[in-house]
């Protein structure tokens, strides 16, 4: 960054003077050679009092939603929903309201630092030898690599064309919430079964009937502003008709609770149920039933599922009958070792009733899906043990909190010789890293989030920052770059890129030639539009007919589920909440709003039926030892009767449970991932629906903090 010419006179020469746009594109294209003004000398677009507004994306999860940000006087104020945006169309979550805490955490790392593995203790550094220590860690391509998070795309794509051009492995690209929604099953079976290349976009809005197995479209399901606005279609549609929902789990999520039946189906039996609607509805439809159903046998599922025989009829009178029926395949009955054939066996009810590429069906969606699978991680764990890692590279992902322990990654990290995070935070991965060389939060960052998972039409999502970084924080991007730079080797020649802006420049520069929501004759103005609209899309939907060849002429072995002992052993549920893959976690405004199933803040609970706790001598806010029944391994719950919820099944929400990540997060609660089966589906997936555990009492009480009356539904102690 130069110091030739101040913002202020920067405004004075081009022109711009006092005029500024409702939506203003911020840091425009000279934005890193401008130096920010002290406050006290203000820039002549900025009025004491006035706000300022920015288009930019939210990067609390990888959906994508478009943001505009309110600032005064240079500090971020209030977020809100951007309503040209086709993915959230002006709506946002809980998650991303409190981008504006993720600025101004008072327990950000406020610059680059050399730690003491294992400990808090650091010595701080200067941006240029940590660019000197990156430098260091990419001479040896064979023996580095590269762990990042869902988002963001553009530092994803930056790093993998380095990894292209620089001889270096291919980059994991890994992250609990696609875990959880079990994307890479849901990617494979799609591949497999409708022939493209893409995790399909499911039309709920103009359906007529719904049948969810396990997808939390109203919480974190693949994008969850796009389907809660599907939802809200389906109930509002034209002449007062109201769509039909029927919800397949184990245990009651919002999304269960909103529908109009909730199925309380055993754990891993999803599949089988699929296949036994189906078998009967095409049996009542007349003519051959394709090979993928014929085998079932519909008392066995009956049994199996716990589903009664009429009410298996019932169901798929409903979903075959002349109604828009769409099925959607979600994340727990994917996350089992019959995963990907529940998957298909799902998708396979969309065939069925021919709704594919329909209005209330199912489409391809745009652009290929980049999220490494469970069995990456297992390679790269593999790697690190055998001391093929000399260098990790970690940027967006938290593999310590995240992992199961049973994976054994914190072990393989000791006997990697240099591990640096790009966090924000001083996380569990950061207290066992060598460096930690800061990114900027998300509303001081450049950047861009392809929008595959809930939108109609192809779109990329800008982001830009709004604000000026506050401490001494670098784009990881620009760290990447500049090391490559200073190495003047043969990959500083194939990687053309003076910064981070420069990149972006040069990958959106294809886009001029599309006809989208704008156009422009050249990079600047294209530029200039890119930031203020908050992204480029096209200016109707594109949903279209896919030329795949649909093959239900397979047969899938879709053995039983596994069973616990009554009494003895229980499968374990684990969901996100509102603190996403943990991140969220440090935001006091979401540990302070209650989960809308148990009311309960500030802290994590596991999920039992009154029954259950009865037969066990359990009470609520009882503390128990949940312990995992594949492995030595085990966390302390505090009860939480629930009588929505199988009495074989015990659940424990995803997010808490930190021993690091700043003073609102730490020591809340507990991590179920510590427990779960490290065991993976057909499709590389991690089979964590497959748990089971075993619960015991510790003798010990803790009340939870929770807005219900403590008698409520659930009876007194």
């Amino acid at each position: 960054m130069t110091e030739k010419i101040s913002r202020r006179d920067f405004l004075k020469i081009s022109g711009i003077g006092v005029t500024a746009a409702t939506v203003i594109t911020g840091c425009g294209p000279s934005s890193r050679y401008v130096t920010r003004q002290a406050y006290a000398n203000m820039p002549e677009y900025n009025q004491t009092g006035v706000s300022t507004y920015y288009a930019t994306t939210c990067k609390e999860c990888p959906a994508g939603c478009g943001l505009i940000v309110r600032t005064q006087e240079g500090r971020a104020i209030k977020v809100e929903g951007n309503p040209e945006h086709p993915v959230n169309k002006g709506k946002v979550c809980s998650r991303g309201l409190t981008t504006v805490q993720g600025v101004y955490n008072p327990d950000r790392i406020t610059g680059p630092q050399k730690r003491t593995r294992g400990s808090r203790t650091f010595t701080s550094l200067d941006w240029q030898a940590a660019i000197n220590t990156v430098e260091e860690g990419l001479k040896n391509p064979q023996k580095t690599a590269f762990l990042l998070g869902l988002q963001s795309d553009h530092l994803y794509d930056l790093v993998q064309e380095i990894s292209e051009k620089g001889g270096f492995g291919k980059p994991v690209r890994y992250g609990t919430l696609g875990t959880l929604d079990g994307r890479s099953t849901l990617l494979r079976a799609t591949q497999e079964l409708y022939g493209f290349d893409q995790i399909p976009f499911f039309d709920m809005a103009n359906a007529d009937v719904v049948f969810s197995f396990g997808a939390h479209f109203l919480e974190t399901w693949l994008s969850p502003l796009a389907y809660s606005r599907g939802f809200r279609q389906l109930r509002k549609q034209p002449f007062g008709k109201r769509g039909y929902i029927v919800s397949f789990e184990a245990r009651q999520s919002l999304s269960s609770a909103n529908a109009d039946e909730w199925i309380p189906i055993k754990p891993g039996s999803e599949g089988q149920v699929a296949l036994a609607i189906g078998k009967i509805a095409a049996t009542k439809a007349g003519g051959a039933t394709p090979t993928l159903f014929a085998d079932v046998n519909l008392n066995d599922v009956s049994q199996i599922s716990g589903i009664s025989m009429e009410k298996l009829l019932q169901l798929s009178e409903l979903f075959g009958s002349d109604n828009k029926a769409i099925a959607l395949p979600g994340g727990s009955a994917l996350t089992t070792k019959n995963g990907l054939d529940a998957a298909k066996a799902i998708l396979a009810l969309n065939v069925l009733v021919e709704n594919t590429s329909q209005p209330g069906g199912v489409f391809p969606t745009f652009g290929e899906n980049h999220t490494s699978d469970f069995t990456a991680v297992k390679a790269l764990i593999a790697k690190m043990n055998a001391g093929e890692i000399d260098t990790l590279f970690i940027h967006g992902s938290n593999p310590v909190f995240e992992l199961p322990a049973s994976a054994g990654f914190q072990a393989a990290l000791k006997k990697v010789k240099t591990v640096i995070s790009f966090c924000t935070f001083e996380d569990e991965t950061v207290i066992e890293s060598d460096y930690v060389f800061p990114d900027h939060a998300a509303l001081e960052s450049f950047g861009y989030q392809r929008v595959l998972l809930g939108s109609d039409r192809e779109a990329y999502s800008s982001i830009q920052p709004v604000v000026a970084p506050i401490h001494d924080t670098k784009a990881t991007g620009d760290v990447f770059l500049a090391a490559i730079l200073a190495s003047g080797g043969n990959l500083a020649s194939v990687i053309p890129y003076t910064d981070e802006v420069d990149y972006l420049h040069k990958t959106i520069t294809p886009l001029i030639e599309k006809e989208g929501s704008y156009s422009a004759g050249e990079l600047p103005t294209f530029w200039s539009k890119w930031l203020q609209f908050g992204g480029w899309w096209k200016t109707a939907p594109e949903l279209s007919f896919s030329e795949g060849v649909i093959n239900l002429d397979q047969k899938l072995s879709l053995s039983p589920p596994q069973s616990a002992k009554e009494g003895e052993t229980f499968h374990l549920v684990s969901f996100a909440t509102q603190m996403g893959d943990g991140n969220g976690a440090n935001r006091p405004w979401l540990q302070e709003t209650p989960d809308p199933m148990t009311t309960v803040t500030w802290n994590s609970w596991i999920e039992i039926h009154p029954k259950t706790a009865e037969q066990l001598g359990i009470h609520d806010d009882d503390i128990v030892e949940v312990k995992s029944t594949n492995g030595d391994f085990s966390v302390e719950a505090i009860v939480y009767l629930y009588p929505a919820i199988r009495p074989d099944t015990v659940a424990i929400p995803f997010g808490q449970g930190h021993t690091a990540l700043g003073r609102f997060a730490e020591g809340r609660g507990c991590n179920p991932a510590i427990v779960w089966s490290s065991e993976v589906n057909q499709a590389g997936d991690l089979a964590l629906s497959d748990t089971t555990v075993t619960i015991k009492p510790t003798g010990k009480r803790r009340p939870l903090a929770r807005q219900e009356s403590k008698e409520g539904v659930y009876g007194g102690h």
